[in-house]
């Protein structure tokens, strides 16, 4: 149906020092997506930045939560409450230490796995049957902090590949809503 509404939300953390990081690569999918579709992500409401659009005939909430990522679930719960989602709409962007830098994965449902952003949208939901876009950032060095890693900045030599591996996660999101999730697994999950 092309009435549907679909909320698609990218984890990261708020604020300047956090602009680039490893874990706010769902942020800036939801930036480059904005842009591209001309929606401002700019009203404060429901604890994240919204914007309402339409992007190829569907209608969309563009969201990036603002509680920090540890409590992004309770943002995510008020805007699926709120806006009456059907979890088959609800779409996450985020990333994941356990998939290689420049990789991207999704996935109809399933655990958290290490990360604490999706922890705490499964428990606020308590469910996690929702489709999930994971950007691969890679595991961090030996023996680095993993908080100081994932809230760390790209290198230079990894920034290209992650902004194309953002590209792709956007066009994925996309893919959802038209095509519905099987089709964006069997083209991206390579």
């Amino acid at each position: 149906m092309m009435d549907e509404l679909f909320l698609i939300i990218g984890l990261g953390n708020p604020g300047l020092k956090y602009i680039n990081t490893r874990h706010n690569v769902g942020f800036d999918t939801i930036d480059y997506i904005a842009a591209k579709n001309n929606i401002k992500v700019s009203r404060l409401k429901h604890k994240a930045y919204i914007g309402e659009g339409t992007i190829e005939g569907h209608k969309v909430v563009l969201a990036k939560p603002q509680t920090y990522m540890n409590l992004s679930g309770e943002s995510v719960r008020d805007m699926v409450e709120w806006y009456k989602i059907d979890m088959s709409n609800l779409i996450l962007i985020y990333d994941d230490v356990d998939i290689p830098l420049g990789k991207i994965r999704i996935r109809p449902g399933g655990s958290a796995g290490t990360h604490n952003g999706m922890k705490s949208v499964i428990y606020n939901l308590q469910r996690d049957d929702f489709p999930r876009i994971r950007i691969g950032i890679g595991q961090p060095p030996e023996g680095w902090d993993m908080a100081d890693y994932v809230l760390g900045k790209f290198p230079k030599e990894e920034r290209e590949l992650i902004d194309s591996s953002i590209l792709r996660a956007a066009q994925a999101a996309c893919m959802i809503m038209d095509l519905g999730i099987n089709a964006a697994m069997n083209k991206h999950n390579s």
